[in-house]
Parts: C-alpha cells; structure tokens; sequence
C-alpha cells in the first residue's frame, strides 16, 4: 500500500488518464447484441434490468415477449406500465403447454414483425426479444433471416 502522496497522486492522474482515453475512444454510436442463455438463470430479469436502465435515461425501449406470454410478471407490469415502453406479449405459453407447433410459428412470426420493426424504428435505444433462443431453437423461425436483421 503506498503512503507517499506524491506517488498516489501520480498513479491516480495516471488512471484518470487512461479512463478519460477510453471514454472519448467510447463515444462512437454502434448497436450492441447481448444474448443472455442457460437454464434458469434469470435472463429475462437480467434482459428487464438492463431495459430499467434505458428507461431510467428517459430513452424509448420495446420488449417483445415470445413465450412466456400467458404467465404474469412484476417485470412485465412494471415495464409495460411506463410511457416510454412499448411492451409485446405475443406468446401464449410454454411450448409444452400449446402444444401446437403451426400455432407456434405463426405466433413467432407475428412476434419477429413487431421486433424487426422495433429494431429498424431509430427511436428505440435497446429492444429486447425474450426467449427468442427458444424461438430459434424450436426452429419457429427462420435462423438466417433472423441473423441477417440482428447483425445489420
């Protein structure tokens, strides 16, 4: 542990260098694909944390819902209850409980509409697609066409 104040200010001034470098070199404008996976472990609630921050700056968030649509969440009450949040329950369950795999993919469908709208729309600063990794996996859609959009 260094005690000299001289040294300590130096290596401070050195850090305050280096931190004001990669926050100008941090300005660019660029979109930015997190994808949260695993069994269980909170990806929605991490996904929701992140669209609270969005909000909290008084930016636009869309949030389409492609499978858990039929069971209810504080997140979701929360988040489609603020203005500035346009919030899209498309699925209507566990994909084990419709059972219906046509009614599936249509559902998918009318949820990537409104995501692929979301995401072209200048106005929203982050867009969330919960469960889409189960969309895809279930191949409810089209995993080209869907890499083709996010990686625009």
């Amino acid at each position: 542990m260094q005690t000299d104040p001289e040294a300590h200010k130096r290596m401070t001034q050195r850090h305050k260098e280096g931190f004001e470098k990669k926050k100008a070199a941090a300005q660019l404008e660029k979109g930015l694909l997190i994808v949260n996976t695993g069994t269980g472990k909170g990806k929605s609630t991490a996904a929701f944390g992140m669209g609270m921050r969005v909000l909290g700056h008084g930016w636009k968030l869309g949030v389409v819902q492609f499978i858990k649509g039929a069971l209810d969440s504080a997140e979701r009450r929360f988040l489609a209850a603020q203005s500035n949040c346009d919030f899209h329950v498309v699925g209507a369950g566990y994909t084990w409980n419709t059972q219906d795999r046509e009614a599936d993919i249509l559902t998918a469908r009318r949820g990537w509409a409104e995501a692929v709208r979301m995401i072209e729309d200048p106005t929203y600063r982050m867009v969330i697609l919960d469960e889409l990794n189960i969309v895809l996996k279930y191949a409810y859609l089209d995993l080209e066409e869907t890499l083709a959009v996010l990686c625009s």
